[in-house]
């Protein structure tokens, strides 16, 4: 193989992402690399996420590619990859994460707590939407869609008083100066997966996989990132539910443990479900499958329902 092509959808994020890893790649690898640009169905459409299809609707066109042989690698972000395993392709790595808060981009350098009661705060998501009501800071949270330069100009031309966005994005795309306060995760847990990449190849890759991997699986990412969609997975959640989760890598009192937080959100912030849990960094499916039982049994499913409803 002389040149690996790695295929990307075409917006800024998701080009800055693709070429970070096209970069490990040919440093790792010693190959050239060719982005290939593939239009998915959430690029296409204008409506609301939750309308078109919801998790995974940025990642059917761009897996068929690598599917068909079009491209031999593909790049997502992981909060976007559907929890249900595709026998067709394999995550071949989960490089070292980035930042997975959430992150407030608000006129006059403003922090959630400056802004006054009614301020118009854009987001598309249901679970920082649900998460901003719970705040009880009386904002104004007004749904939107675009990529992360058209929220900021969204702020920059007076139409939002704020959007939250992920930093990460922010970062990978040489906006961090727009931020104007990273959201504490006390207040805001991040989608699971926020903040990560994943790296495909089609299942029948042979050694390219396993170069991949050893090029860019960075092990605590996977394993963090493992625990919150194992939570997701077990919850029966999607995009369309307002969940977050964060886990952790720290040493517990039997050695490294994996320490996961779940939040699950009534769509009016009027009430939650946010519990913890944690297991050995052997079993982060473990970890995640315990907590979603734990939260379920303290009604989770009926929040999340009251969102499908």
């Amino acid at each position: 193989m002389t040149v690996l092509r790695i295929g990307t959808r075409a917006s800024s994020l998701a080009h800055a992402q693709s070429t970070l890893v096209a970069t490990a790649l040919e440093r790792a690898l010693g190959v050239d690399v060719e982005l290939v640009d593939i239009r998915s169905e959430g690029d296409r459409s204008s409506r609301p996420l939750t309308e078109i299809g919801g998790q995974g609707v940025f990642v059917g066109a761009v897996r068929e590619a690598l599917v068909d042989g079009s491209v031999d690698v593909v790049v997502h972000s992981l909060k976007d990859l559907p929890t249900m395993r595709d026998d067709r392709v394999t995550l071949a790595a989960v490089p070292q994460r980035g930042d997975p808060r959430d992150a407030l981009v608000a006129r006059d350098g403003l922090t959630l707590a400056g802004l006054p009661a009614g301020s118009r705060i854009g987001t598309g998501s249901p679970r920082r939407e649900a998460q901003l009501h719970a705040l009880g800071l009386g904002l104004d949270v007004v749904p939107i869609r675009g990529n992360v330069d058209t929220r900021v100009r969204q702020v920059l031309a007076g139409e939002l008083d704020g959007v939250v966005v992920a930093r990460a994005g922010l970062v990978r795309l040489g906006r961090e100066a727009a931020v104007t306060e990273t959201i504490d995760p006390i207040q805001m847990l991040p989608a699971p997966g926020q903040g990560a990449l994943a790296v495909e190849v089609s299942a029948t890759a042979g050694p390219l996989a396993d170069d991949v991997s050893v090029a860019l699986d960075h092990a605590d990412s996977r394993t963090t990132t493992c625990a919150e969609r194992a939570l997701l997975r077990a919850l029966g959640a999607g995009c369309s539910a307002p969940v977050g989760a964060l886990a952790e890598v720290a040493e517990g009192d039997d050695g490294l443990e994996v320490w996961l937080r779940g939040v699950v959100v009534a769509p009016d912030g009027s009430h939650l479900v946010r519990l913890s849990a944690s297991g050995p960094v052997s079993d982060p499916d473990g970890v995640g499958l315990r907590l979603a039982q734990e939260m379920l049994a303290e009604g989770a499913a009926g929040l999340m329902q009251e969102r499908a409803s």
